[in-house]
């Protein structure tokens, strides 16, 4: 199975909120055409699972994967719909269970060197950095790098198109999650042009710890 930081295929992880399922196809495919192919739907609102399943059906170019998992059953439930892979703000035991059980990749969330620590215990390499801004940002992950060098991160949670260079310069930094390649009011318009030329621009962006980081 391969590790889920190496599903991404670009510096940045879209992470996008559905309110409508319908507005899941055109998106994922003005991401996809701007170079971002993995696409993270949190499942935070009532259409999530079916734009997971939207996507996975019509979009077979994208890599679609859910977010915001915080039960066995949003696992399950996610991965039922088509997700490739799964992401979590944080872990614990039983979560992380049932994240292995459901047979994706995962990105468990991590804010602290401990936690890091005890997924490395359990052979998980890849994980998440949330929230990446309040939780110390760049210089705290430069900071684990030295110590904790197989740990891989993307980090999510105020991650702008300013800051994320800081995070794709480090070593351990393979992506970053970002919402600002789908902004809602872009969404609310349907402006599917802004969304590619926006996935464009991050897709671009330096991918300088992501060719270091193997």
């Amino acid at each position: 199975m391969a590790a889920a930081l190496d599903l991404v295929g670009g510096p940045v992880l879209p992470v996008v909120v559905v309110e409508d399922a319908r507005e899941a196809v055109p998106l994922a495919r003005a991401l996809v055409a701007g170079g971002l192919p993995a696409v993270e739907v949190t499942l935070r609102t009532a259409a999530a699972l079916d734009a997971v399943r939207a996507v996975a059906d019509e979009v077979p170019e994208a890599v679609i994967g859910a977010g915001t998992v915080v039960s066995a059953r949003a696992a399950a439930d996610a991965v039922a719909a088509g997700a490739r892979f799964l992401v979590s703000p944080g872990w614990t035991g039983g979560l992380l269970d049932a994240m292995d059980a459901a047979g994706v990749p995962y990105l468990p969330g991590v804010s602290t060197a401990s936690e890091v620590v005890a997924l490395l215990e359990r052979g998980v390499r890849d994980m998440k950095f949330f929230p990446a801004q309040a939780a110390g940002g760049a210089p705290y992950l430069s900071a684990l790098a030295g110590p904790l060098p197989r740990a891989r991160f993307c980090p999510t949670g105020g991650v702008t198109a300013a800051t994320a260079p800081a995070y794709l310069a480090l070593p351990n930094v393979p992506c970053v999650g970002g919402t600002w390649v789908v902004p809602p009011d872009a969404v609310a318009a349907r402006d599917w042009r802004r969304v590619e030329r926006l996935a464009r621009e991050a897709a671009g962006l330096s991918r300088r710890g992501a060719d270091r980081c193997g």
